[in-house]
C-alpha cells in the first residue's frame, strides 16, 4: 500500500495526502457539529491543549527520524555511486599508463558500464537486479584476474587493478542494497496513522469553538500536506523527483578505448 502511494507520480503523491488530510477535517469537522452525532461528541468538551500537544510532539518525532533515515540513504546511495565510477576510472587510468596493452580490460570495463547504465539502473527502480550486469562484471573481474597481467605490468599494477575491482564490487553491492530497501514502509505508515490521530487531538481541544475549529484543522492539514509530501518525493534515490544520476558512469563511456 505504502509502496503503491510512494510510487505514484509527483501530483498523485500530493493528491492522495490532500485527500486523505483535508477529508479527515471534513469528516471530524462533520461528527462534530452536524446532527445526529453532535451531542454525543459534544459531551467529549473540555479536553486540554497539552492533551494534543504530546501527540503533535509523538508525531513530529516521528516524521523528523523518518526524514533524516531518507535523507542518510540518499547520502550513502550518493557516495556509493561515486565511489564506484571512481573505482571504474582507476582501472581504466591504470589500463591506459601500464607498459602492457590492456585494451581487453577496457573493452571489458565498456561492457559492464553500459550494462548498469541501459539495463541494471532501470531495473532499480522496480526494486530488481540485472542478470547481464553480473554477467559484465565477472568478465571484467576474469581478464583482470589473468595471471599474464603480472608478467607484463608487474605486481603492483596487477594487485591496484585488483584491489580496484574488489572495491568497485562492495560499492555496488551498497548501491544496490540502498536501491532495494523498502524497511521504510512500515514508518511511513505510523507517521501518516499519527497525523491522523493529531487531528482529532486538535479537534477534542476545539469542540466548543467550531471557528478555531476548523482553521486549525487546515492549518495542520496543510501543513502534514507540504511536509510528508516533500519528504516521500526523496524516499527511493534512484528514481523519482529527485533521483541520483547515472552520469557519472556515462563519462566513463566517453573516455577512449
Amino acid at each position: 500500500m505504502i509502496r503503491t502511494w510512494l510510487d505514484l507520480p509527483i501530483p498523485g503523491i500530493f493528491a492522495l495526502l490532500i485527500a486523505l488530510y483535508f477529508g479527515m477535517a471534513i469528516v471530524l469537522a462533520i461528527v462534530a457539529f452536524c446532527r445526529p452525532f453532535t451531542k454525543g461528541v459534544q459531551s467529549l468538551g473540555g479536553v486540554v491543549a497539552p492533551f494534543f500537544g504530546a501527540i503533535a510532539l509523538l508525531f513530529a518525532l516521528l516524521a523528523g527520524f523518518l526524514a533524516n533515515d531518507i535523507s542518510t540513504r540518499n547520502r550513502q546511495a550518493y557516495n556509493a555511486v561515486q565511489t564506484e565510477a571512481g573505482e571504474l576510472h582507476n582501472i581504466y587510468t591504470l589500463s591506459v599508463a601500464s607498459a602492457s596493452d590492456m585494451q581487453p580490460i577496457r573493452a571489458a570495463l565498456k561492457t559492464y558500464v553500459r550494462s548498469v547504465v541501459s539495463d541494471e539502473w532501470p531495473k532499480m527502480a522496480d526494486g530488481s537486479t540485472s542478470p547481464a550486469t553480473n554477467t559484465a562484471y565477472d568478465k571484467l573481474l576474469s581478464e583482470i584476474s589473468a595471471p599474464t597481467i603480472d608478467a607484463k605490468a608487474g605486481g603492483a599494477v596487477h594487485s591496484a587493478l585488483l584491489n580496484a575491482t574488489i572495491r568497485l564490487a562492495t560499492a555496488r553491492n551498497d548501491r544496490l542494497a540502498l536501491s532495494l530497501d523498502q524497511t521504510n514502509d512500515l514508518k511511513w505508515l505510523a507517521v501518516i496513522i499519527l497525523g491522523l490521530f493529531t487531528q482529532a487531538a486538535i479537534a477534542l481541544v476545539h469542540l466548543e469553538r467550531p471557528r478555531a475549529f476548523i482553521a486549525s484543522l487546515m492549518l495542520f492539514s496543510g501543513a502534514v500536506v507540504a511536509t510528508l509530501g516533500i519528504i516521500a518525493l526523496q524516499e527511493y534515490p534512484f528514481y523519482g523527483a529527485f533521483q541520483i544520476s547515472p552520469a557519472p558512469f556515462q563519462a566513463i563511456l566517453s573516455l577512449s578505448d
